[in-house]
């Protein structure tokens, strides 16, 4: 989040966390199993070792083996299988 940013000036006055903002993602990793992603723009890419996720400012990719989306909604999608990387490319 840019330092100057109207949303980083917001949380940082109201002493909340960024993600507590509506729409902000939210990536949540549950020990080497499970990786659950809120506020999502749909899968970019999808196979059992890669899984890409669409976010608002970029992709994140969740590398493994036996990877599975397990649940999807228009808001949140949970990852299962053996994660080995989560990666971030903006833009």
């Amino acid at each position: 989040m840019k330092k100057g940013s109207i949303v980083h000036r917001f949380t940082e006055r109201a002493d909340l966390p960024g993600e507590s903002l509506p729409l902000q993602p939210l990536v949540e990793v549950c020990g080497n199993n499970r990786v659950l992603i809120e506020n999502h723009r749909g899968v970019t890419e999808y196979s059992d070792d890669r899984i890409g996720v669409r976010v608002r400012f970029g992709t994140v990719c969740i590398c493994g083996e036996g990877l599975k989306l397990c649940r999807m909604s228009g808001c949140q999608l949970v990852v299962t299988g053996m994660i080995h990387n989560i990666q971030l490319f903006r833009g």
